[in-house]
């Protein structure tokens, strides 16, 4: 089959999004299928070819102000006709609901053909990169008060605010009519799709898993570690991912558990930001900021730490906790969308409330002075994350190509 993918988010934007079509991509041309992946352009050396059988179109753009590395398509009506002409695709295959999302509706209209929607992001929980002190980019007026820390830490939490309600509604009600013209919307998990339900969507929903390659995430049975645990965190150091909540509970932590280390691994437009946190805090010492780690590294550097431990409530399935957990690594996170599958409480980790910072804390303190728990949520762990292997997903996948393909 040739199958064409569209995408707000790929490579070399590191993210859940660009990961999973990668892997789905790499995965089914194994199989023989064949795949187009518009997307953004980011710079002169974008890659263009991933493998024989998957081509990358890039389409012009430009960064929206508030977060640079999140696009705006600038409109080539032209390279799109060009682009499905040329591959003559059998179904397309839509990833986000920002402009590319809707150049694949689009195309699927123009040209007849069946389109498929993965349901990646709610929407109602993006909509901080419209807040308009960061879109008159105020957060750079952070860099001019770096050594006035209590006004830097003012402006910071100002431009990392989300909308009112009424923001979030409209891009949650959007998001929802352009999935509602696709045949069928795959979402990464259960809760999601119950959401969707319950919101009347006007799609068929069916879940599949963004899948774990278990052969690369190998795992292990975790001893409990003492009075000196290293936690991990791992994700895009962006607004919505809530990582300085992780640091303002390790904080906590301390205090219970001072030889406590985290690590935090990914880089992002927040990244400063969460440094000047840390040194605030008085935990500079024990934290270790990666930057930029290739995906590879992950598996050794999960296995050299204890417990994963997130804050961010916007997650439609969470790909770096399930990559956690699969390795043996107790978790501890928020009952926020989907993460709950993932970390279960009391039987994989603990879950605290969303943007609870003390009952996250307490959790993940919790975990780790009780050893006998610790040992059992390890086991448990690479126990839930074996029911999302990336072949499954693979299978299931493609099943649904094939009966929806022109």
């Amino acid at each position: 089959m040739r199958i064409a993918i569209f995408t707000d988010s790929f490579f070399p934007k590191i993210d859940g999004i660009a990961v999973s079509v990668q892997n789905f991509c790499l995965s089914l041309e194994e199989r023989g299928h064949r795949f187009v992946i518009c997307c953004p352009s980011y710079a002169d050396d974008d890659v263009t070819t991933i493998g024989e059988r998957i081509r990358v179109e890039r389409f012009k753009s430009v960064a929206l102000p508030s977060y640079p590395e999140m696009r705006i398509i600038i409109p080539g009506r032209k390279k799109l006709h060009r682009v499905i002409k040329d591959f003559k695709p059998d179904l397309i295959h839509i990833q986000t609901p920002g402009f590319m999302g809707q150049y694949g509706v689009a195309a699927a209209k123009m040209y007849s053909l069946p389109v498929l929607g993965t349901y990646h992001t709610m929407m109602s929980e993006v909509g901080m990169y419209v807040n308009p002190l960061r879109l008159l980019k105020v957060d750079k007026l952070l860099n001019r008060f770096r050594r006035r820390k209590k006004i830097a830490s003012k402006l910071s939490k100002l431009t990392r605010k989300r909308p009112g309600s009424l923001g979030g509604k409209l891009l949650h009600t959007l998001a929802n009519r352009l999935y509602e013209k696709c045949a069928l919307i795959i979402s990464p998990s259960e809760i999601i799709k119950q959401q969707l339900i319950a919101q009347n969507i006007k799609a068929p929903v069916t879940v599949i898993s963004n899948g774990i390659d278990l052969k690369m995430f190998k795992g292990e049975q975790r001893r409990h570690p003492g009075d000196e645990p290293h936690l991990l965190h791992v994700g895009r150091i962006a607004p919505e991912k809530n990582t300085e909540e992780v640091i303002r509970a390790f904080a906590l932590i301390k205090r219970e558990l001072p030889l406590a280390r985290l690590t935090i691994v990914g880089d992002g437009p927040v990244l400063l930001d969460l440094k000047r946190e840390a040194s605030e805090l008085g935990v500079a010492d024990s934290v270790a900021f990666t930057g930029y780690v290739p995906r590879i590294e992950l598996p050794r550097i999960c296995h050299e730490h204890d417990v994963f431990i997130t804050a961010s409530a916007m997650e439609t399935q969470g790909l770096v906790a399930l990559e956690a957990i699969a390795t043996g690594m107790p978790a501890v996170g928020v009952d926020a969308f989907a993460l709950p599958e993932l970390i279960q409480h009391g039987r994989n980790g603990y879950i605290a409330p969303a943007h609870d910072i003390p009952a996250l804390a307490a959790a993940a303190v919790r975990l780790l002075k009780d050893a006998a728990a610790f040992s059992r949520f390890s086991h448990e762990a690479m126990l839930i994350a074996a029911e999302h292997s990336h072949q499954r997903s693979t299978d299931r996948l493609e099943k649904i190509y094939r009966k929806f393909k022109a």
